[in-house]
């Protein structure tokens, strides 16, 4: 019997992943505009970089369980001029019932191809597509398509009063793409999903 794996938005860069095995959230804001408070728990919190909007470890209570999941940190920065700007970033590989998993933070930059090839044969890339604070859609497009994940997850875009008002919205992103899924809900089973660019409904609207 397959485990399955479930991937909730809970809005800006916040994912919740879970299993039978496991529950870890990523990049937990304390505010963020249009969003509400988060209060989660889980086995593990994973935080990309050290911004109020990104490491609220206290919003999340930890279970004290130890979680079955194995995870690589690729280091990388929150802009293109080495950290300069807004310092470094961690993107998250996390293998999760039998699943690949990806989360790339705030990144700011292109990827090497050494980079590159450590995010291949993913089931699910998590990716930043606002552009001013992370990579645009347009660079967020180019790394998706040269990594080749089965499923595509845009975050950390503008969508009505929810994000910063400096970022752009999704559709940029999306032009890129044929093949795109608008889901009625704000979180998915990995197994039930069809390949492609799947667009989560916003948790708040």
């Amino acid at each position: 019997m397959t485990d399955n794996v479930e991937i909730i938005w809970r809005g800006h860069s916040c994912f919740e992943l879970r299993s039978s095995q496991a529950s870890v959230v990523i990049d937990p804001y304390l505010q963020v505009p249009g969003y509400g408070l988060l209060d989660l728990e889980a086995d593990l919190v994973l935080v990309s970089h050290e911004h109020d909007a990104h490491n609220a470890r206290n919003r999340v209570r930890l279970t004290g369980r130890e979680p079955a999941v194995e995870v690589e940190v690729i280091d990388t920065f929150h802009d293109p001029q080495g950290g300069k700007l807004r310092g470094p970033n961690k993107i998250h590989v996390l293998a999760l019932a039998g699943k690949r998993i990806a989360h790339l933070g705030d990144l700011g930059h292109e990827l090497s191809q050494e980079e590159l090839a450590r995010l291949q044969n993913l089931d699910v890339i998590l990716i930043p597509v606002g552009g001013h604070y992370t990579i645009d859609a347009g660079q967020a497009a180019v790394l998706a398509k040269a990594v080749e994940p089965a499923i595509i997850v845009p975050m950390h875009y503008r969508e009505r009063t929810a994000g910063w008002d400096v970022t752009s919205g999704v559709q940029p992103f999306l032009d890129h793409f044929g093949q795109v899924t608008f889901h009625d809900r704000a979180s998915f089973i990995v197994d039930d999903t069809e390949p492609g660019v799947l667009v989560l409904k916003n948790p708040i609207i």
